[in-house]
């Protein structure tokens, strides 16, 4: 029986396979590293961390999500947001308010220095386009190949 190239090449893993620069994890990952620091100075006059700011845009798009929201877009858990929503809540930026029609639920309320966040902020998303050296189009395009390639992920390995 003859198999299919693209079978043959994944079921036999060969001295190729296994070099680091052809890791999709290792440019993946290097490339999460260089992004998380290229933000920081940005971010740094706003008094955020990055994955604060991943928060607020989120509520920049929806103010009253709840924390289940925010998690499921965000795709963090509440151990891991619980934190950062203190940390935002001290500094002054959101409130965390039991829902009216249902206790059990913390919705998310940005306040008006949160609100005001968002106009300095502003100008990150072209600072980091200019670090990237990749104009809009390029930008939307990788966005969207990244998405598809985490919904492939996701939908191969659902736990």
């Amino acid at each position: 029986m003859v198999m299919p190239s693209n079978t043959r090449s994944s079921s036999a893993p060969s001295s190729g396979w296994l070099a680091l620069d052809r890791q999709l994890c290792f440019a993946l990952y290097s490339a999460t590293h260089a992004m998380t620091r290229a933000y920081q100075p940005l971010l740094a006059p706003l008094g955020l961390t990055y994955p604060q700011y991943l928060v607020m845009l989120v509520l920049w798009e929806q103010d009253g999500l709840t924390v289940t929201q925010l998690g499921e877009r965000l795709a963090l858990d509440s151990g891991t947001l619980t934190p950062l929503l203190k940390r935002l809540e001290a500094a002054g930026h959101l409130q965390r308010l039991r829902d009216a029609a249902d206790e059990r639920r913390v919705r998310l309320q940005l306040s008006a220095s949160g609100r005001a966040l968002r106009g300095q902020a502003a100008s990150i998303p072209p600072a980091v386009a200019a670090a990237t050296g990749c104009g809009l189009d390029e930008i939307v395009s990788l966005t969207r190949r990244l998405t598809e390639l985490t919904g492939q992920l996701r939908a191969s390995n659902p736990t």
